[in-house]
């Protein structure tokens, strides 16, 4: 089978633009990541425009059993963790199947929003989902760079 110019060239972006985020597990105990895809972002640090939405997925397996989850989100600024509020911090309606049970994988699913009024900056996020004992079923760190 030959593919034409154009049918490569599609490909090729396709491949590109699903490109799993190089990031920093901060400390994933009862859980341990797969893959980290924030949409868009195509490079690092991820440009986060003021007023828009970027997707969260998570893609992890669960070393242990919880009844559910807790998402918490974080920009790390000068070693400081300053928290930032997320639409559905509930893991049990972002994606993930609740119980959540030994050995399964998962895809956790959320949004970032970027609000209008946060100052232009570099920093870190840090996204962190604990389970009922308050364990991290995975933390992650990528750099970004809010900008209007």
């Amino acid at each position: 089978m030959v593919l034409s110019p154009l049918a490569l060239l599609l490909a090729l972006v396709a491949a590109a633009l699903a490109e799993p985020l190089r990031f920093v597990d901060c400390g994933s105990k009862d859980g341990s990541i797969q893959e980290v895809n924030v949409s868009p972002c195509p490079t690092q640090p991820c440009l986060l425009h003021k007023g828009t939405s970027y997707s969260i997925n998570v893609t992890f397996a669960s070393k242990i059993e919880s009844q559910g989850s807790k998402a918490r989100v974080y920009g790390e600024m000068l070693h400081v963790d300053i928290p930032f509020p997320i639409p559905e911090p509930d893991g049990c309606k972002s994606g993930i199947q609740c119980p959540i049970q030994k050995g399964h994988s998962y895809s956790y699913l959320n949004k970032l929003p970027v609000k209008s009024e946060y100052p232009s900056i570099k920093l870190i996020v840090k996204w962190e989902l604990v389970d009922d004992q308050d364990q991290m079923l995975f933390c992650w760190k990528i750099p970004v760079q809010i900008t209007s």
